[in-house]
């Protein structure tokens, strides 16, 4: 046997040690707050638009995400553009000029997804009338392959990500993310969403 070789077992017993600690890092939950607007000197916070490009760039599966208005915005066209050219499987809920009853004007929301090709749309198109009829979706979401959640107040909009003030919250690990993530697919599954 070789002087510098490591017994089986303790090569086995590092191995399982730094599998246990990756599994539990990995599964550690981060919780950091995001805003828009102005900042304040001493308060380390990160920024709406800087996060949301980030949740896009941490997807290699699945990204999810759900938003009332949107307008084209071009570091989240890019991000989304690279996202579904590295095989990213995207999906982006948005509400309708019909569903918003009146109160978003111009284009329809999924205009602003239109010059990025493989970005799958859907809206919720299931609402009892008499349960929803001032019903909006108004859920403001982007969970990247399970494992990071972004909730907040912003819209996929430059104004909202950039200019409004906007607060949100990123989740990283744990069972947040996860569980938002099942939820939109059961809701696309039973069709209360529906593809555009």
């Amino acid at each position: 046997m070789d002087e510098e070789s490591v017994p089986p077992a303790e090569a086995a017993a590092y191995i399982r040690g730094y599998v246990a600690a990756w599994l539990r890092q990995r599964d550690s939950v981060r919780v950091r707050t995001v805003w828009s607007g102005p900042s304040t000197p001493g308060v380390p916070v990160r920024a709406t638009a800087q996060v949301l490009v980030d949740v896009i760039g941490e997807a290699r599966q699945e990204l999810l995400a759900m938003t009332y208005a949107a307008r084209p915005y071009p570091a989240l066209t890019r991000a989304l553009t690279a996202a579904v050219k590295r095989g990213v499987a995207v999906h982006v809920v948005v509400e309708t000029l019909a569903g918003a009853g009146g109160l978003l004007h111009g284009q329809e929301p999924a205009a602003a997804f239109a010059s990025v090709p493989g970005v799958r749309l859907w809206h919720w198109a299931a609402r009892d009338p008499a349960r929803h009829a001032r019903s909006r979706q108004h859920a403001k979401v982007a969970v990247a392959d399970r494992r990071t959640l972004f909730l907040g107040s912003a819209n996929l909009t430059e104004s909202a990500a950039r200019r409004n003030m906007e607060a949100g919250v990123l989740v990283s690990g744990g069972e947040a993310p996860k569980r938002a993530a099942e939820h939109i697919v059961e809701l696309q599954r039973v069709g209360v969403l529906r593809p555009l």
